[in-house]
């Protein structure tokens, strides 16, 4: 097995060669290494042929076994290499090298995560039809010197009139625009009246223009002016810490403009991009345009072009999900990630990274600043600035209180074991009587529960089997409104039987537990005449149905909004009041060791969304154990004392940030092979000061996907490379075939 997350020369580490180092080579004949756009854990060597010395982040095509693939030059290949050992680079992407800053984003991210470096590098190519040149239209304009003797018909007069005035249009638009048939522009080409040009058809989108935003508040423009003190002087973490409703956005926007000033450009990250219409929206208000997005739901041609204007320094503002760091941006000026704490930021498959963490990597390569935004900041960004004593890292800026006369909202908790819901039901009475009152105002509110579907078990009343799914050790859900059964794992799904497939009793089976539809079911038993709408994955599939769904919340359209942790991504409703959240413990069990971190976030957040307008807001939240320290936390409104306990818990207990951990995922379709491989990882277990590994044993979901799973932990003190005790480790390990081995760093899923 080779190591992995390094660029290979030969089989063996080593650095770059210097330029000095570079092979005195005839024109044509130097040797590169390449980064080939293939999982492989290696760099290869090629010879440039007829191409000339190539620079650092040149993009070319290679010949690789028998297909042709996408590359980028990392550098001079091994000296002592027999050149006619060696193919030849087939051609040079027309494009400028990318900039020596993201080729090293490349090669760190693959250092870091220890995924191969093919990997990463497909990656930042995915795109690989921006490598061609772009796609041409014909266009029509009047010559500059029109035939001798022209006399022009009334309809080639009004085609003149439109391109005088216009300089060039293809020929459907000027047909439209002068009332004429295709005919008609013909015969004019024909008749020298007009001449054809061929341009490329990727224009450059707008560029952003400076309107006038909304007056800062004080505390806004004290942050707003802490960030701009530092934009110019390269890079600089910023932890922008304002309550839910402080206006961070507008913070953030102020800095943005100062960059597009300097001519440079701006990357947003964002959770839920596609949920962001109302983000968006104030961006447009702002700047005067739209941003360039970059996100799943965006279309290959789009995605092509935007990749493209990054290169070229013509997308002057991207917002997007976490791959949008890996597109070759010509001149990065500012990084900000909203939302930091959020999970969205972890990528779980194939290359598995922290987008919050590489984007602060990537502003550090690229010398410019990054500003990591929350109200409920991630507990390693609050330890990198310094709010338990260490050392800071990052420089934190507050934001304490809400925009205007808006105030944070009263939060209580409803004891579910002294005022339980009626059987069968679960709305707890102090509940629903918030709702009933503020249904008599016009006022809105959330309900809350974060589970998908109808009910998350079903069993047999009568033996008690429970539904799992056929490809995962986990519970079937149901959807009770598709009329499905659904593994939210895989997504396998089923049909519904009321009848018991292991006893076979006849209508047995059993909903237990409640999901967003059951809810919605009580919510219009008990509300018959209330206007209600269910907001999740399942009902919101797209941008343009999450887009409808929040004009009708924003049209007073919607009494009661019942929804899962979609509605916590910042959405803003001036007439929500009450948000009651349903089973608040529902985050808390489990072995994850961000288990109370989280659920304080996320429970912190969806309070967050009432009272953000003139009208006071309430939050309620049903718990079981009103005294946990997240609860407590949650209701005395004392967030960096719990932050403080929960730092203080992991220093104790040397996990991360006070520690490194990984987790390596060993998995395969047969169990035997698996076995197999837990046996030889556990033979060759290394032994080191300051190093724990727990397992490998089977996890927790060790049946998923049709895969058998097993985990191990290497736990290490904060000063132990911990990557090359992993690959010390694999070194020496020899896995069957049909086994395969990831590597996740700072793993936030322990399933």
């Amino acid at each position: 097995m080779t190591q992995r997350g390094q660029t290979f020369r030969n089989g063996s580490l080593d650095d770059h060669d210097s330029a000095d180092d570079a092979l005195a080579a005839a024109p044509g004949d130097q040797v590169v290494r390449v980064a080939v756009g293939v999982p492989v854990d290696r760099a290869f060597d090629y010879v440039t042929g007829g191409f000339g010395p190539l620079d650092r982040g040149t993009i070319v095509t290679v010949p690789f076994g028998p297909r042709q693939l996408n590359g980028i030059v990392l550098g001079p290949g091994d000296r002592n290499t027999a050149r006619e050992s060696l193919k030849a680079v087939i051609r040079c992407a027309p494009l400028p090298p990318v900039s020596d800053a993201f080729v090293q984003f490349i090669e760190r991210v693959t250092a870091w995560t220890m995924a191969p470096i093919g990997s990463v590098a497909k990656m930042a190519l995915s795109q690989p039809k921006a490598l061609l040149p772009p796609p041409q239209q014909k266009l029509y304009r009047r010559p500059a010197q029109p035939p001798e003797g022209e006399k022009l018909t009334t309809a080639r007069q009004r085609v003149a009139a439109v391109l005088d005035a216009a300089g060039a249009m293809p020929s459907p638009l000027l047909q439209r625009e002068a009332g004429v048939s295709a005919g008609v522009i013909g015969g004019m080409e024909r008749a020298g009246s007009l001449e054809s040009i061929l341009v490329a058809s990727d224009q450059p989108p707008p560029r952003p223009g400076r309107l006038q935003g909304p007056a800062l508040t004080d505390d806004q423009q004290v942050a707003a002016a802490a960030i701009a003190e530092t934009l110019e002087g390269g890079f600089m973490p910023f932890l922008l810490d304002g309550v839910t409703g402080s206006g961070k956005t507008e913070v953030y926007f102020d800095a943005v403009q100062r960059v597009l000033d300097a001519g440079r450009q701006v990357l947003i990250l964002l959770p839920e991009i596609a949920l962001s219409a109302a983000w968006k929206a104030r961006f447009a208000e702002r700047f005067g345009v739209m941003p360039q997005e970059w996100h799943s739901d965006v279309g290959a041609g789009e995605k092509r072009k935007l990749w493209r204007f990054a290169l070229s320094g013509d997308a002057s503002v991207v917002v997007g999900a976490r791959s949008a760091l890996f597109l070759p941006f010509a001149d990065l000026g500012l990084i900000v990630v909203d939302e930091e704490h959020e999970h969205a930021y972890k990528q779980e498959d194939k290359v598995i990274y922290q987008a919050r963490d590489m984007a602060v990597l990537r502003a550090r390569l690229e010398s410019c600043p990054v500003i990591l935004a929350s109200a409920t900041p991630s507990l390693e960004s609050w330890v990198n600035a310094g709010m338990v004593g260490d050392p800071p890292r990052y420089r934190r800026v507050v934001l304490p209180s809400r925009v205007g006369k808006a105030t944070l909202p009263e939060i209580t908790a409803v004891d579910m074991r002294r005022t339980p819901p009626e059987r069968g039901r679960w709305l707890a009475p102090p509940l629903v009587a918030a709702l009933t009152d503020r249904l008599e105002r016009g006022e809105q509110s959330l309900l809350f529960l974060n589970r998908r579907g109808y009910a998350p078990l079903t069993l047999c009343g009568s033996c008690g089997h429970k539904l799992t799914c056929p490809n995962c050790d986990s519970w079937m859900v149901m959807h009770r409104l598709a009329g499905r059964m659904r593994c939210h794992h895989c997504g396998f799904e089923a049909r519904p039987s009321r009848d018991c497939s292991q006893c076979g009793e006849e209508d047995s089976m059993q909903a237990c537990g409640p999901g967003v539809e059951r809810l919605a079911e009580e919510v219009l038993q008990r509300f018959p005449e209330a206007r209600f709408g269910v907001f999740s994955s399942d009902t919101v599939a797209s941008p343009g149905s999450a887009e409808t769904f929040v004009s009708s919340i924003m049209a007073g359209e919607v009494d009661i909004i019942i929804g899962t942790q979609m509605v916590a991504k910042g959405h803003h409703f001036p007439n929500l009041t009450l948000v009651g959240i349903v089973d608040a413990d529902l985050g808390l069990a489990g072995g994850d060791l961000r288990a109370a971190e989280r659920s304080f976030q996320m429970l912190a957040q969806v309070a967050g969304r009432a009272g953000r307008a003139e009208q006071p807001g309430l939050a309620m939240l049903q718990t079981v154990d009103a005294d946990n320290a997240v609860m407590q936390a949650l209701l005395s409104g004392n967030r960096d004392a719990f932050l403080k306990s929960e730092s203080e818990a992991r220093r104790l207990a040397a996990m991360p940030p006070y520690s490194r951990l990984a987790a390596l995922l060993i998995s395969a379709r047969d169990e035997a092979r698996l076995r197999d491989a837990i046996r030889q990882l556990e033979t060759c277990r290394p032994q080191f000061n300051g190093v724990g590994i727990f397992g490998p044993n089977l996890a927790p979901l060790a049946f998923l996907r049709g895969q058998h799973r097993a985990r191990a932990l290497v736990q290490a003190e904060k000063n132990i490379d911990i990557q090359a005790v992993i690959n010390g480790w694999i070194e020496s390990v020899h896995l069957p075939s049909g086994v395969r081995l990831q590597i996740d760093i700072d793993p936030y899923n322990f399933l």
